[in-house]
């Protein structure tokens, strides 16, 4: 188990340094010219139309906060500590946190239905807040897997 900050603050140093990573990449690439400045043209061919087509490194992240970990206020707490991080999309599954089990072993205790549908509620209500109208959940139930 991890302290409920550490994803989210691996979430932002993931995404600080994807956002560092594009004006590293474009520097290398003069304002008139489409060859890499510094390279010799053999092996810069080729790269400046790549670099075009695919303009930064910035690429969507998705946060699996598990089951929520609590009711739907504390879901809410962390989906909008993951949204503030860089996360543009949320997994959450209808397990009971504290009895929480691997996908493919059995015993899993699933929460109710209404209960589950506050906590995907809570995620869209971040979501909002933030101004994050696009943002994508990801809902998964284990409900099949019950033994």
């Amino acid at each position: 188990m991890h302290e409920k900050t550490s994803v989210p603050a691996l979430i932002e140093e993931i995404y600080t340094f994807l956002q560092q990573a594009t004006p590293a990449n474009s520097a290398c690439y003069s304002a008139t010219s489409t060859r890499p400045r510094g390279r010799r043209q053999a092996q810069g061919r080729g790269l400046a139309g790549r670099h075009r087509r695919f303009p930064d490194h910035v690429v969507p992240i998705i946060a699996d906060i598990d089951a929520g970990f609590g009711n739907a206020e504390a879901t809410y707490l962390l989906a909008k500590k993951m949204i503030e991080a860089g996360a543009c999309a949320l997994q959450i599954e209808n397990q009971v946190s504290d009895e929480k089990q691997c996908g493919h072993q059995d015993g899993k205790v699933t929460v109710p239905h209404e209960d589950f549908l506050a906590k995907v509620r809570a995620c869209r209500y971040a979501f909002l807040e933030l101004g994050v109208e696009n943002g994508v959940i990801v809902t998964r139930t284990d409900s099949w897997a019950r033994a």
